[in-house]
């Protein structure tokens, strides 16, 4: 696939402790395209997810080497707040903040010093119906954003990441905390939103990296084994044995 890359990883181990959780990975994602990353447990999926946008930052006594760009520019060049500004993160479970609807969605705005109140609406609805919650929600925006339920509380986190306006959108197996027909929708939002921008998707279903990714990383114990477009991954000659039979549910 070609593109301009948004991100560029070269040689990117990380330790903790005395443990490796990744070891010498380089891959790359490209503006428009759904980058699914695949493996068993424990593969250093969610680890190169928090290299992107530096909350690997946030863990005592980890050891990170190698390069990861963003945009062009080295990920340690930013403000940390300006990076994670332009990296969204959605995490497995919804965590929403302890406040309404419109509130969770319209807190990132209003910390950038937003204070236009027609502004901030326009920001909120834009972001609700991307993340297609919307029409659920519009009639109780006053509502406290824990009373949804689960799908509708993970919609609301993709919202939320969208109010920074991000250029990269990380996903980190969202699917685990909803039902399939919620899983369906949210990737229909997936579909619509990588038209704006790059998205990074973490996920222990193959069929859905299958249904949505346009490349694919397969990862092991913290190493890459394959790395291309989504017909090979899945077709009939990935490069790697392991790759095929991974996809085909002989492990992991």
């Amino acid at each position: 696939m070609t593109g301009q890359k948004v991100i560029d990883i070269h040689d990117l181990a990380v330790s903790y402790e005395r443990k490796r959780a990744l070891h010498w990975v380089s891959l790359n994602a490209v503006a428009g395209e759904i980058l699914g990353i695949i493996g068993p447990a424990n593969s250093g999926k969610t680890t190169l997810l928090k290299c992107i946008n530096r909350t690997i930052e946030f863990i005592p006594r980890v050891k990170v080497e190698g390069k990861v760009v963003v945009d062009g520019k080295d990920v340690r060049s930013y403000n940390a707040q300006d990076l994670r500004r332009k990296v969204g993160m959605v995490f497995p479970l919804p965590v929403g903040l302890p406040l309404s609807i419109f509130d969770n969605v319209a807190f990132a705005p209003r910390m950038a010093g937003i204070r236009d109140k027609n502004r901030i609406h326009e920001i909120v609805e834009r972001c609700l119906r991307q993340a297609a919650l919307w029409d659920e929600v519009k009639d109780r925006l006053g509502m406290l954003g824990s009373k949804l339920s689960g799908g509708q509380q993970q919609r609301l986190t993709i919202a939320r990441a969208l109010s920074h306006s991000p250029t990269i959108l990380c996903l980190d197996e969202f699917s685990i905390a909803v039902d399939p027909v919620t899983t369906m929708r949210i990737e229909d939002v997936l579909k619509d939103l990588k038209k704006e921008m790059t998205i990074v998707l973490v996920t222990n279903l193959v069929q859905q990296a299958r249904r949505l990714a346009d490349r694919v990383a397969f990862m092991n114990d913290g190493r890459l084994i394959e790395f291309d477009r989504s017909d090979v991954i899945f077709g009939e000659t990935p490069a790697q044995e392991m790759t095929f039979n991974y996809v085909r549910g002989r492990f992991g």
